[in-house]
C-alpha cells in the first residue's frame, strides 16, 4: 500500500520510485515510457474529481439562494414544485434548509482549498452528507432528489476517491 502510494508520489515528481521488480529492494528510475502515462492519468482524475466538487458546491449554493433568497419566486415555486401559498407559509423552513444547503456547499469549497489529509477527509465527509441527505430527500419528498443530489455526490465521491 505505501509503496503505491511511494510510487505515484514519485511519479508526479518525476523521481525515481522504489521498484520492487527488482531484486534486494532498491530505487530504479521508472520507465519514461510508463511514467507518462500514469502521471497523466492521474492528473486527468484528480481534474475531473475537484471540477465535480466544485460543480456540487456551485450546485448548493444555488440551491441556498433558491431556499433562502427566492423561495417565493415563481422559479423556485416551479423548482420545487410549489404553491404560492404554500411557499409563504415555508418560507423560514425553506431559508433554514437554504442554510444547511450552504453549509455543504462551504465544506466542499473548504475540501478543494485545504491541503491534504485534510482536504481529501473534508471531500469525502461533505460529499457523504450530500449523499446521505439526498437519499433522504429522496424516501421523504421526491424521488427527483435522488438524481439530482444522491448520485452526483456519490459519482464525485467515487472519483474523490479513486483520485487518492
Amino acid at each position: 500500500m505505501w509503496q503505491d502510494w511511494a510510487r505515484r508520489e514519485a511519479v508526479h515528481r518525476g523521481q525515481t520510485a522504489l521498484d520492487p521488480c527488482k531484486r534486494g529492494g532498491g530505487a530504479a528510475p521508472l520507465s519514461s515510457v510508463s511514467q507518462v502515462p500514469q502521471a497523466a492519468t492521474l492528473r486527468i482524475v484528480i481534474t475531473a474529481a475537484n471540477t465535480l466538487v466544485a460543480l456540487m458546491a456551485a450546485l448548493h449554493v444555488y440551491i441556498l439562494v433558491l431556499e433562502m433568497f427566492l423561495w417565493t419566486s415563481e422559479r423556485a415555486r416551479r423548482a420545487f414544485g410549489t404553491t404560492p401559498e404554500f411557499a409563504a407559509q415555508s418560507r423560514t423552513l425553506a431559508a433554514n434548509q437554504g442554510l444547511y444547503n450552504g453549509i455543504l456547499a462551504a465544506g466542499l469549497v473548504w475540501g478543494l482549498i485545504a491541503s491534504d489529509p485534510t482536504g481529501f477527509a473534508a471531500k469525502v465527509f461533505f460529499l457523504g452528507c450530500i449523499a446521505v441527505a439526498g437519499l433522504y430527500g429522496a424516501l421523504t419528498a421526491s424521488r427527483r432528489i435522488l438524481f439530482v443530489q444522491t448520485v452526483p455526490a456519490l459519482v464525485t465521491l467515487a472519483l474523490v476517491l479513486l483520485a487518492r
